[in-house]
């Protein structure tokens, strides 16, 4: 990830679920909090409710994919988490990428959200 760093300590994830927004769909959760440098910081939560180790790092990996390859159309400066809700078990990647991108562009953090309309439609 070129403009982004990965959220890694437990009160960096607390600070952004206290002070930081959230939008939500079917599959995903995502808060986000503005922060004061030039990248992004993506944490990723996968509860062990939503399934083994394999279920949660294929889906941790679906939605860090999802996040880099539609990394350039983010705004910069943000702590991003995104919490992986049950219904997202069976999901394929594409329906993980615009839940993702719905959620970016519910938060407004989307930097040309035209591109991103097909992405409302589905959920």
């Amino acid at each position: 990830m070129l403009f982004s760093e990965s959220l890694k300590k437990n009160r960096d994830f607390q600070k952004v679920y206290k002070q930081g927004n959230s939008h939500a769909n079917k599959y995903l959760v995502m808060y986000v909090l503005k922060n004061e440098s030039q990248k992004n910081q993506l944490g990723i939560s996968v509860s062990k409710k939503v399934g083994n180790s394999v279920v949660r790092h294929r889906l941790t990996r679906l939605v860090r994919e999802s996040y880099r390859l539609n990394e350039s159309v983010f705004q910069k400066g943000y702590q991003i988490v995104v919490i992986v809700r049950m219904t997202a078990k069976e999901k394929t990647f594409c329906e993980i990428e615009r839940a993702l991108l719905y959620l970016a562009a519910a938060h407004g953090i989307v930097e040309n959200e035209k591109e991103h309309d097909s992405s409302h439609q589905i959920l």
